[in-house]
């Protein structure tokens, strides 16, 4: 393994979603981590192969955790832990026998991670939910989008892997340092929603200054502002315009040869009209005509790119910020390290293959289930 992680032991508790997002994370960055999968996993169609791709880099074993004998191995790994995720239900590791307090009794310099939707507490703790329900309660689903229709869904990276995974990776980074210093491992609750309200800090700073209104679709960053919009090309596809600053505008306005007064641009008297302006004439040509058109300018306009299109952008590929393995295309490890350079780890392992390894390398034994591939 490569990167800055290189050395720390991570066991995650196999899961959906943000955690094994950030396993992912953790292993890219160079983390040994230990998927601990549940018997039955295996025969899901998604385990294992070069498209579990939030899975990949990472070691696989096989725990029933209801089996007393499977739980002592788990604690066994703990003990060698630096690091433990897990996204169930607030509770449900404490049934198990393998809670905060469990673990760090066995380690107590482990930074324990717990990755739920509501938190640990809180009226909704015990509560089902998904990525649109935390986003919804936290303001960010209400305000992205136009002012005509309902709100629009922003995939689930949002809610999700923005202030779900990523929050998680960032807690348990910070837990590690402050257990280098002090010796104390601690448990770090991140919750879906603590970390998406936390994404939206500019705008709630925004709204305090009275530079952003509670109304969807009529904001700077919402596609209110007619030039930081999107608009459709002439063959039914769209282009970015962000031209917020000033030297921006202008230069927008002269690639597009509009006869507008870059003055007023901020005059909100002469935007209806400015917008449909800009959507008269990007509908003249075609989305890709518009990207020759502005390529290396300082206009702030881009092609809308569908997922499979931004993995053949130049840019993209000079970065190799996606980069295809075996048939998949995927993301690349970031961000970038000079002196630890970073890469993604091998295709995810069937589930249960690395039982042997693991056992051999932590110097833990581990049960050996006949029903699992062997490494």
């Amino acid at each position: 393994m490569t990167g800055p992680l290189n050395g720390v032991r991570v066991v995650e508790l196999g899961g959906i979603g943000p955690g094994p997002f950030a396993g992912m994370l953790l292993a890219d960055l160079g983390a040994d981590v230990v998927r601990v999968d549940r018997p039955g996993r295996a025969d899901e169609p998604d385990a294992g192969g070069p498209a579990d791709l939030l899975n990949r880099g990472k070691r696989s074993v096989v725990l029933d955790l209801k089996d007393p004998a499977a739980t002592a191995a788990l604690l066994r790994l703990v003990e060698r832990a630096d690091v433990l995720i897990e996204g169930f239900r607030p509770g449900v590791t404490e049934r198990l026998g393998i809670g905060p307090h469990a673990c760090l009794a066995r380690n107590p310099r482990l930074a324990y991670g717990r990755m739920t939707g509501w938190g640990q507490d809180g009226p909704l703790a015990a509560a089902a939910g998904h990525d649109i329900t935390y986003i919804a309660l936290t303001g960010a689903l209400g305000a992205i989008g136009g002012p005509e229709g309902p709100p629009q869904i922003p995939l689930n990276l949002v809610g999700d892997f923005g202030g779900g995974g990523c929050y998680l990776v960032i807690g348990v980074l910070a837990a590690l340092h402050a257990a280098a210093r002090t010796g104390q491992g601690q448990v770090v609750d991140a919750a879906i929603v603590d970390g998406t309200a936390h994404l939206l800090a500019s705008t709630y700073a925004k709204l305090a200054r009275d530079e952003w209104s509670d109304e969807r679709g009529v904001n700077r960053f919402d596609g209110g502002w007619p030039f930081y919009a999107v608009y459709e090309t002439k063959d039914g596809r769209h282009v970015a315009v962000g031209a917020l600053e000033r030297t921006f505008y202008r230069t927008l306005l002269e690639l597009l040869e509009l006869d507008v007064d870059p003055d007023r641009q901020h005059d909100r008297s002469t935007w209806p009209e400015l917008r449909a302006l800009l959507a008269r004439r990007f509908a003249e040509r075609t989305r890709d005509e518009w990207a020759e058109l502005f390529e290396g300018t300082d206009a702030c306009v881009a092609p809308v790119l569908s997922l499979t299109e931004a993995a053949l952008h130049s840019h993209l590929a000079a970065r190799r910020s996606l980069f295809t393995r075996d048939g998949v295309v995927q993301p690349a490890a970031a961000p970038r390290f000079s002196a630890t350079p970073t890469r993604p780890g091998r295709v995810a392992p069937p589930v249960g293959a690395d039982i042997r390894a693991v056992s051999r390398d932590w110097g833990v034994r581990l049960p050996d289930r006949p029903d699992t591939p062997r490494s």
